[in-house]
């Protein structure tokens, strides 16, 4: 049996596991991550908790997964948001020298994509696109078994995808942005303004949509179409085999995933319709994906 190391590497944790070639987790190890020290001091402590796992000098490789567009050519990140001092640090090089083994590395919701697509819910299938509809909203294309991370690390970077150029600005992205109108925080931010200010998450919105009221079963049908606008832009440009969608808002996925996809099929090909819509299966996508990274790299 072949054996991967993977790293999730967080703002707040870390998170190192010896996974198998089929996903599964054989001995794992959390620590803080201290993301504000530095890339030295958080490779130096990644590379101490891989050298902790009493299987690690099994493993064929390294696969990491860390926030942010990664150049996966030159082994860096190139925009660092809650870890200090990785934009332009050469990760696998310094890494490599340390663990004298192969490195991988890639954006963190690649790196679940591709567990999802190669271990979970998209296994078997040659093109799969991820994406996780939680805080923010995020993807991954994979395609046979590869993730497709682009020219300079921003290939899924679907957040920014406008579905009504008409409506406000509300940050850095694009008005009319699909990450400022369906995510989780955006659906709580409108919530708050027009049916309970003391609303704090996405649940409570699609409880009272199911009970009736009108304002939050507007919000949340409003919601699906903008989606749905997401899904066809995705789909007109690389048509998957499948969707697979994680993250908090999908756990209240029987509230609104049939008008979405209703929706999605309305904005289509009348040949692109039978494309599925499946749910994230796994429970640690992170980890797991970041050590599927050596095979799907080459280290077989």
């Amino acid at each position: 049996m072949k054996k991967y190391l993977g790293v999730d590497l967080g703002g707040t944790n870390v998170r190192v596991a010896v996974v198998s070639e089929t996903g599964e987790i054989l001995e794992e190890i959390k620590r803080p991550s201290l993301a504000d020290q530095g890339p030295e001091i958080v490779l130096d402590n990644i590379a101490v908790m891989i050298q902790t796992l009493n299987t690690s000098k099994e493993c064929l490789g390294v696969g990491i997964g860390i926030p942010g567009p990664v150049d996966t050519e030159r082994g860096c990140v190139t925009l660092a948001t809650n870890i200090k001092g990785f934009a332009g640090f050469p990760v696998i090089d310094y890494l490599q020298k340390k663990l004298n083994m192969p490195v991988y590395l890639d954006n963190d919701a690649n790196v679940a994509g591709l567990a999802e697509a190669v271990v979970g819910s998209g296994r078997g299938k040659k093109i799969v696109y991820y994406v996780t509809h939680s805080t923010g909203i995020g993807g991954a294309l994979v395609v046979s078994g590869k993730v497709v991370s682009g020219h300079n690390g921003y290939a899924g970077e679907i957040a920014n995808i406008v579905i009504d150029r008409n409506r406000p600005k509300v940050d850095h992205l694009n008005a009319g942005a699909v990450e400022n109108w369906a995510s989780g925080t955006a659906l709580v931010r409108q919530a708050r303004e027009l049916i309970d200010p003391e609303i704090t998450s996405a649940y409570p919105i699609f409880l009272k949509a199911q009970d009736g009221d009108a304002k939050a079963i507007k919000l949340v049908s409003t919601m699906c179409e903008d989606m749905a606008y997401m899904f066809s832009a995705i789909a007109h440009v690389v048509e998957p085999h499948v969707f697979v969608i994680g993250g908090g808002v999908s756990q209240s996925h029987e509230f609104y995933f049939d008008e979405m996809i209703e929706k999605f099929k309305g904005l289509v090909h009348p040949g692109m319709k039978d494309v599925e819509f499946r749910l994230a299966s796994l429970d640690e996508p992170g980890v797991i994906g970041a050590a599927m990274l050596c095979s799907s790299n080459g280290d077989a």
